[in-house]
């Protein structure tokens, strides 16, 4: 008789994050989690308090890895080279890990989001945005304009928005990065 691997956070976590890029961030349930590890609800709940505590921990462990890989793309990376990087992450990451990507959107309590990768991803961004010359607000205003864009585009490639029309998403992807790039050199001033 095989023995069932002992139940830990960590494999709880793992099991939603799995399960999220297969079937949805939308239907990750503890009775679905149970399930995968093949042990009772019950005993998840010495790990996590609630369906709700597993998806923000499937959350904050989404930001992390993107947050992980957005680093690695921009070291030594700075301008037009930056962006492209940058905005790379999150279409490859969202196309790979689509669970992961919906988790890491995901609205978290002021407290939790303070203490995520969030705020380091937004760093990232403005590590982008030194390639350009932006003082505040604008450069605020810039670090939203990308993540609208980059959230923005991603979210509807992935519906299969682009699908049925020409040219196809490959064409416009690097067109638009033109375009920000553009739009960022020559910011309109107030």
């Amino acid at each position: 008789m095989q023995q069932r691997a002992r139940v830990t956070l960590d494999r709880v976590v793992r099991a939603g994050v799995d399960l999220a890029d297969e079937t949805g961030f939308d239907q990750v349930t503890l009775s679905a989690i149970a399930r995968r590890l093949q042990v009772t609800v019950a005993s998840l709940y010495g790990h996590v308090r609630s369906s709700q505590d597993l998806k923000t921990r499937i959350a904050l462990f989404a930001l992390e890895e993107l947050a992980d890989r957005g680093a690695a793309a921009l070291a030594g990376r700075a301008g037009k080279d930056a962006l492209d990087a940058l905005s790379g992450v999150y279409r490859d990451y969202a196309r790979e890990f689509p669970g992961r990507y919906d988790a890491a959107r995901m609205r978290l309590d002021s407290e939790t989001a303070a203490a995520s990768a969030g705020p380091r991803l937004a760093e990232l961004t403005r590590a982008v945005l030194r390639g350009y010359d932006l003082g505040e607000p604008d450069r605020t205003h810039a670090v939203r304009l990308l993540g609208s864009v980059f959230h923005g585009y991603v979210s509807l490639e992935l519906a299969g928005g682009f699908d049925h029309s020409a040219p196809g998403p490959e064409q416009t992807w690097p067109r638009i990065l033109d375009a920000l790039d553009a739009l960022l050199h020559h910011w309109p001033a107030e």
